[in-house]
């Protein structure tokens, strides 16, 4: 970014890309404007334990593909003197975030968690099986996203990296360039170009990357198996799996944020509230009474 140093970079922009609503496998997490968090769904490992927390800026939800043990969840929490609080399934550590500091975004995946720290390098904890927590060297780091089994790391000059599985290609994102912003599903890499369109690779069994048409878009997000797009209109669309109904977004209005989970899309409005569709087992779109969620480019009110 015509030679800045991605701290000066930081300075420059409003804020750091900061998730407001979250969503994982089975349960919906949403963060209010007064700092305190909320939360719907499935709490089998204490995902959902989130009602003390005060203080926090930013959510995330650890996100799974769909089999039998995507349960197994976790939330994390960004706090606003950048340190990380997380709940839920700990098997490979990816709670242990206690003695993080400096964090600007967190972002979390399948059993691990990834914070993006102000000086623009990341860290991550939790299985690495397959390399996705190999980010120790990334530097110049503007936002993450954390698939199952990858992690896209965006820099301050557009391009994209990528570490992790990548079976299905989804980690060839090093062509890319003027991207804003990124996100990563199961098997697949989204990212939003400075343009409004999109581009996608990996997996496609489901037309999760059919991407290539749209254009006007301010916000992406990336499910098991689809892919949500908001655009400046404040209209949706997905594309990709639809068995439970989670792409069925083509009546939403007036939105100002979006989230995948699973095999479930959630909606932030600009009024702060929450609308979700797809599927409903455990609760995880019971979101209709939520109010008061923290909007994008708003600050708290703590």
């Amino acid at each position: 970014m015509d030679g800045m140093t991605s701290k000066e970079a930081a300075l420059k922009v409003k804020q750091w890309p900061r998730q407001a609503i979250a969503a994982g496998p089975r349960h919906t997490v949403g963060l209010k404007s007064d700092g305190t968090v909320t939360a719907a769904g499935d709490n089998k490992y204490g995902q959902c334990d989130v009602s003390g927390w005060r203080d926090l800026v930013a959510v995330a939800a650890g996100n799974v593909h769909m089999a039998a043990n995507t349960g197994n969840a976790h939330t994390v929490g960004l706090k606003s003197d950048g340190t990380v609080v997380a709940a839920g399934w700990n098997k490979h550590g990816q709670c242990s975030v206690d003695g993080w500091r400096d964090i600007a975004a967190v972002a979390a995946g399948w059993r691990r968690t990834v914070g993006l720290r102000s000086d623009g390098t990341v860290v991550a904890v939790g299985r690495n099986h397959e390399g996705q927590c190999d980010v120790g060297g990334w530097r110049d780091i503007a936002a993450v996203a954390a698939g199952d089994w990858h992690t896209v790391g965006l820099q301050w000059d557009g391009t994209v990296t990528a570490v992790g599985n990548h079976r299905y290609g989804q980690c060839n994102v090093s062509s890319w360039s003027g991207i804003v912003a990124t996100a990563a599903g199961y098997l697949h890499t989204v990212g939003l170009h400075s343009d409004g369109t999109v581009a996608a690779v990996g997996l496609n069994k489901h037309g999760q990357c059919d991407v290539s048409g749209w254009s006007g878009m301010v916000a992406i997000a990336a499910g098991s198996y689809h892919t949500v797009g908001l655009k400046s209109d404040g209209t949706v669309t997905a594309v990709g799996h639809n068995e439970y109904g989670q792409c069925d977004v083509s009546g939403w209005r007036d939105m100002v944020a979006v989230a995948a989970g699973c095999t479930h899309t959630v909606g932030l409005k600009s009024d702060g509230t929450v609308t979700a569709v797809g599927h409903n087992e455990y609760g995880q779109c019971d979101v209709s009474g939520w109010s008061g969620i923290l909007l994008p480019g708003t600050s708290l009110s703590i």
